[in-house]
C-alpha cells in the first residue's frame, strides 16, 4: 500500500522493531485504509473514496462534502 492518500495525504509511518537486547530493525505501520461507497445528497449519487477509519468516523459526524472542504478539496476532485 506505498503513496499517500487521495484525499488527506495519510501515508505509511516508519521506524524501529527493537528486540529485548535493544537491537532495531526497521518497520513501518499502514493506515488502516478502508475502500468505501458514500451517498452524497449533493450529487444524488454514490461516490468510491479510500478514507482510514480515523476520517470515516468524521465523515459520519459531518459529511463528507463538509470534511474535504476542512481538508480544501472538492467532491469533484473524487469524480
Amino acid at each position: 500500500m506505498p503513496g499517500k492518500r487521495k484525499v488527506t495525504g495519510v501515508k505509511p509511518q516508519f521506524g524501529n522493531n527493537r528486540s529485548h537486547s535493544m537491537r532495531a530493525t526497521r518497520r513501518t505501520w499502514q493506515p488502516n485504509i478502508q475502500n468505501k461507497r458514500i451517498y452524497v445528497p449533493e450529487l444524488k449519487r454514490h461516490v468510491r473514496v479510500q478514507v482510514t477509519a480515523g476520517e470515516l468516523r468524521t465523515i459520519d459526524k459531518i459529511g463528507l462534502v463538509e470534511f474535504l472542504k476542512r481538508q480544501g478539496r472538492s467532491i469533484k476532485s473524487l469524480l
